[in-house]
């Protein structure tokens, strides 16, 4: 990646965190808790890293990643945060949003497609959507990845460069590089109406992404409550017999891949 903080060390440091947030998520299965939690940022922030940082040691009918591609027509006809209700969490359920309705305030905003009234009226709603939510009792974190453009720059190039990574750049991605300052004021903009007591935002600087999804990690997991919940008491026995070799009739395992 080019940044600050080296893979071993960055690997030594989220290991501790992984095991607090499999611990979080047995507190959340225990007592029927709902978290969601909003990943807003830049393009090329980090936003896929972090996520996949916290999810990828979570039981995934648990803890589910929301992504949502651009509204179809009868989602356009809809109350606006009608198809992001649609995927907040139930009881014992963790919902990580890889962008939510934050869309309106950020990217619909500033490359044109939502109107100045609706972004007005999305400005005005939000807070309320929120407070509604939480007031049922869901736990709800909004957190904003910052990076400079020197390092926007420099990953979009690396997308292009790289043929893994093609497929996160796109034509949209490409007119907003042209419009830093442009998301900076709607951001501002945005954190002006919606960080309310309620529902603050959180800026994490994402410059070295390792260390970004560090500090992510850690302020999500003290801003819960105590999640210490052992894990149910389970005794593995000997196995009576000498352990069996797997056997097959009908058809074989195909050929091994070729190894040098």
């Amino acid at each position: 990646m080019g940044e600050g903080l080296k893979r071993k060390e960055y690997e030594a440091l989220l290991e501790p965190l992984e095991e607090e947030l499999v611990a979080m998520a047995r507190w959340v299965a225990a007592t029927g808790a709902r978290i969601c939690i909003l990943f807003e940022g830049r393009d090329t922030a980090g936003k896929g890293g972090a996520i996949q940082a916290m999810s990828h040691v979570l039981n995934p009918r648990q803890c589910r990643v929301v992504a949502l591609s651009a509204p179809s027509e009868r989602e356009k006809g809809q109350w606006y945060f009608q198809r992001y209700a649609a995927h907040l969490p139930a009881a014992g359920e963790i919902v990580l949003f890889d962008r939510s309705w934050y869309n309106r305030a950020g990217v619909e905003k500033v490359m044109g497609f939502a109107t100045g009234p609706d972004v007005d009226a999305f400005l005005r709603h939000a807070p309320v959507f929120e407070k509604l939510l939480i007031d049922d009792g869901m736990l709800l974190f909004k957190y904003w990845l910052a990076c400079d453009q020197e390092q926007q720059e420099k990953r979009l190039h690396e997308r292009l460069d790289d043929p893994l990574k093609r497929w996160k750049l796109s034509p949209i991605d490409l007119a907003a590089r042209e419009q830093y300052g442009a998301y900076t004021k709607a951001r501002e903009a945005m954190l002006e109406a919606t960080h309310t007591r309620h529902a603050p935002w959180t800026l994490v600087d994402f410059n070295d992404q390792r260390l970004g999804r560090l500090t992510l990690i850690r302020d999500l997991l003290d801003r819960l409550p105590d999640t210490r919940v052992d894990p149910p008491a389970l005794e593995m026995k000997p196995l009576d017999e000498k352990p069996a070799k797997e056997k097959f009739g009908i058809i074989a395992p195909i050929k091994p891949f070729p190894v040098p």
